[in-house]
């Protein structure tokens, strides 16, 4: 394998860092890999806030479903899906007048271009964790910048077209850390040609036969088998309750509607 491939299939989410700065060379190198990811149209429909504040980040340790680890990581980076500077410069440039004058439909960002912007962004993020990796910088993706939209809205002053999809965790990793790689489902679960194919019971059974062996009869769920217990941890959990509440709030403003003075 050449070292790219290494990399990526070398790397692990890391929750526990070494005490021990990221240098400013460091972060600039994997910010300028997220900026050459793909993008639409070249349009780069995303923001980055490096947060350096301590006291800001004990805040998004609880507000980010209680996970300590994150007051203690050297960098926590927020990656925004952003269409509000694009659309701002619309409106700096006359884009609603130009509309009006040639009797076209003018509107703020909908939810397709929030699907876009998403998809910038991951893909610049993800540019980000695996540059992190080729330096020794471990990092882990949380989702859970998604909930609370009230709360990180405000602390973070988020127009109505700055949508928080992801936070990234970064440091180095401890002396005494040993990677261990999880195992993912095969390619026949995955990978299809030509269109789609839904599993049948057997299949499924397959697919999920390794992770039913981490399913224990006393669990505190009460489930009866793996699927039960994974779906009362995940699924219908009060993190997860939140982040659909939370999402539903932000997606109030990406109906297309016209809220140019918000």
């Amino acid at each position: 394998m050449n070292e790219v491939i290494k990399v990526i299939n070398n790397r692990v989410s890391l929750r526990r860092y070494k005490q021990k700065e990221v240098d400013s060379a460091s972060l600039d190198i994997i910010i300028e890999s997220m900026k050459r990811a793909p993008t639409a149209g070249n349009m780069q429909m995303y923001s980055i806030i490096l947060v350096k504040d301590s006291s800001i980040k004990q805040r998004l340790s609880v507000t980010c479903d209680n996970q300590k680890f994150i007051a203690n990581a050297p960098v926590v980076m927020l990656i925004f899906a952003d269409l509000q500077k694009w659309f701002d410069y619309y409106q700096l440039e006359g884009c609603e007048e130009y509309c009006k004058r040639h009797n076209l439909e003018y509107s703020t960002p909908q939810m397709s271009d929030l699907m876009i912007a998403i998809e910038d962004s991951m893909c610049a993020a993800q540019n980000g964790v695996i540059a992190a990796e080729s330096l020794g910088i471990g990092s882990c993706y949380i989702g859970d910048i998604m909930e609370s939209y009230e709360i990180h809205k405000e602390m973070l002053e988020l127009p109505d077209f700055v949508f928080p999809i992801a936070m990234l965790t970064m440091g180095y990793y401890p002396d005494d850390f040993k990677k261990t790689q999880i195992s993912r489902f095969d390619n026949e679960f995955m990978v299809f040609e030509n269109k789609y194919s839904r599993l049948d019971e057997s299949s499924l059974k397959k697919m999920f036969a390794n992770r039913e062996k981490r399913f224990t009869e006393n669990n505190i769920y009460e489930a009866d088998n793996f699927a039960q217990m994974f779906y009362a941890r995940k699924t219908n959990s009060e993190f997860y309750r939140e982040m659909v509440r939370s999402v539903k709030e932000i997606l109030k403003n990406w109906d297309g509607k016209m809220k140019t003075n918000s």
